[in-house]
């Protein structure tokens, strides 16, 4: 992770009352000391440690499961459940899996990319075939695979030299980070921390979003073994704590989950001050900061000759991209890119209305989605509405300015259109995506096998021109996230002054060094409708995270128990009920 430099830090102008602030600098204090321990650590000891880590994610994973469900209004038995399961700690025990794996081949003196595959990408880029890893993998996520992307002129065997991050460095005192966690989604501060700690050697307060106090329990628990050794202190609090950490003077560096409103606040200031900030090029804050902030995330639809089969599961993929918790999610798909001359235009927006409307409901929970709502209402009043106004579909508007600049973190999805077929309508849609939509953390693009064959190298040009820090094709970029051997972050290129989606990136478990972006390929059909085609073979039926998935809260609790404790007849019991998605 390349951070943003500022200019050396003065004393905090920030005070909060004594009885707050007490606890916080006692804790901070402690980190310092933690630093220390951290240092003195081996490369075996900290893989020992990671594992004492993941065995207590292990004993805490129904109640995290549970509690992070229950927050978000879904009572026991809703059939939406399984998003917390996934989101939580399916995400987090892989993220563990990956550092364990990176940090023993570091302890035996290989490369965390030894007998992992690299090969070219367009634009003198070197891809790592990072997933699947295991054969688990090729059966949990059938027909999905993931490369990581370098900077263009990294060659491999630069790759394999320094990956590694600070563990290549492991008695390098980078001193106490803070970590700002996100309030949508439980396992980021938790992925955010083990980042901050493995690629940085940098321990972390954790102040945790006021959404996500009901899971500081949990976090206590599972994240016990860091807390012990003063690796981890967590907090609570609201903005005015968050302003105090960031301005305080042990902080060395400070991490950010949230929008970019928050990003400049904590930059620059508000108001007046901030403009006066930028215009003499003073920024508030004077440590280095890294951060995720989200956008607009494009939806491509590549036109080609589907089965009507194919447009009702690929209108359920897209209002699964939208619909999953509720919208809440930086990485939401939130415009779909049709070509105007697609014969089947009319019939995929006709099976998207379809799906949208037969989503399962569920609570509006985020806080301020209520304003982001109105404000789509009011920007598009011929938008379609579900009878509870809990969810909008905006289709082809004559003015999409607004849907394309706000990230509305909510259940408002919008179709806008462009010209052409075949590799014209892919570049339009790629230019269009670059230039029009705020922001570079995700995107999604559907395109069926026949066409992808047909486009050849022409679409893999298109996707290195997608600038953006996660691309999924013919899946969610929200699985990007979920794997984390893959990188999380924005496209690389925003600055202080014009932050975007972030800077920096988290996940990245085999701790690579100068990536660019992340690419996960899924297939486009599922099984068993990919058996004997073209394209891509998967034994995969409709995936447990679609918001329409008969059994994807018993399938993503199963799959999540099979990394806990790896019961094959668990495994084979998950699998069945999969196959009745």
């Amino acid at each position: 992770m390349t951070p943003a430099k500022t200019k050396t830090k003065a004393a905090s102008a920030v005070d909060l009352a004594p009885e707050v602030r007490g606890p916080i600098d006692a804790a901070i204090a402690d980190l310092e000391n933690g630093t220390r321990t951290w240092a003195a650590l081996t490369l075996d000891q900290r893989a020992r440690l990671m594992e004492r880590v993941r065995a207590a994610v292990v004993a805490s994973a129904d109640d995290w499961a549970d509690v992070a469900a229950t927050s978000k209004g879904l009572e026991p038995g809703h059939p939406l459940r399984g998003e917390e399961w996934m989101s939580g700690p399916y995400a987090a025990l892989g993220g563990l899996d990956g550092y364990v794996s990176t940090l023993k081949a570091l302890a035996r003196g290989a490369s965390p990319l030894d007998g992992v595959k690299t090969g070219t990408a367009p634009g003198g880029r070197t891809k790592v075939q990072a997933f699947p890893a295991t054969g688990m993998d090729r059966v949990l996520l059938s027909g999905f695979s993931g490369e990581l992307w370098l900077e263009p002129g990294v060659t491999a065997a630069q790759a394999r030299t320094e990956a590694g991050l600070g563990q290549l460095h492991a008695t390098q005192n980078t001193g106490v980070g803070l970590v700002l966690g996100a309030g949508n989604i439980t396992s980021i501060p938790f992925l955010d921390v083990l980042y901050e700690l493995l690629a940085e050697n940098r321990v972390s307060i954790l102040k945790v979003n006021p959404t996500q106090d009901a899971v500081v329990p949990v976090f206590e628990r599972a994240l016990a073994p860091l807390i012990e050794l003063g690796l981890l202190r967590i907090v609570k609090g609201g903005g005015d704590v968050g302003a105090y950490l960031t301005q305080h003077p042990s902080i060395a560096h400070v991490h950010i989950t949230g929008s970019a409103v928050t990003f400049d606040a904590i930059v620059w200031g508000v108001g007046a001050e901030a403009a006066e900030r930028r215009e003499r090029n003073d920024p508030k804050l004077t440590v280095p900061i890294t951060a995720e902030l989200g956008g607009v995330s494009p939806i491509i639809v590549v036109p080609g000759q589907w089965t009507d089969a194919d447009l009702t599961y690929q209108a359920e993929h897209v209002v699964t991209m939208r619909m999953h918790n509720s919208g809440h999610n930086c990485i939401a798909g939130q415009v779909v890119i049709l070509s105007s001359d697609w014969a089947q235009r009319d019939a995929f927006l006709a099976a998207l209305r379809t799906a949208y409307d037969k989503a399962p409901e569920r609570p509006v929970w985020y806080p301020n989605s209520a304003s982001k709502m109105d404000a789509a209402a009011a920007d598009y009043p011929d938008a379609r509405w579900n009878p509870e106004h809990t969810r909008a579909l905006v289709t082809l508007p004559s003015e999409a300015s607004a849907l394309e600049t706000t990230e509305y973190f909510s259940p408002v999805l919008g179709v806008v259109q462009v010209p052409g077929t075949g590799q014209e309508f892919l570049d339009n849609a790629v230019a269009h995506a670059n230039d029009k939509l705020v922001g570079t953390l995700g995107a999604n693009v559907l395109i069926d096998p026949a066409t992808e064959a047909a486009l050849g190298a022409g679409f893999e040009r298109a996707i290195a021109d997608l600038r953006y820090g996660g691309i999924a094709i013919n899946t969610w970029t929200g699985v990007v996230f979920a794997t984390p051997i893959l990188s999380w972050g924005a496209f690389p290129g925003a600055t202080l002054e014009d932050v975007q989606s972030g800077l920096g990136i988290v996940h990245n478990t085999l701790l690579l060094d100068r990536v660019e972006r992340s690419i996960l390929r899924g297939p486009f059909r599922p099984f068993p409708r990919a058996v004997g085609g073209k394209g891509i073979f998967t034994v995969l039926p409709k995936p447990p995270w679609f918001v329409d998935a008969r059994t994807g809260a018993s399938v993503g609790e199963g799959l999540t128990r099979w990394h806990m404790d790896h019961s094959v007849p668990g495994l084979v019991a998950t699998l069945t009920k999969a196959m009745r998605a």
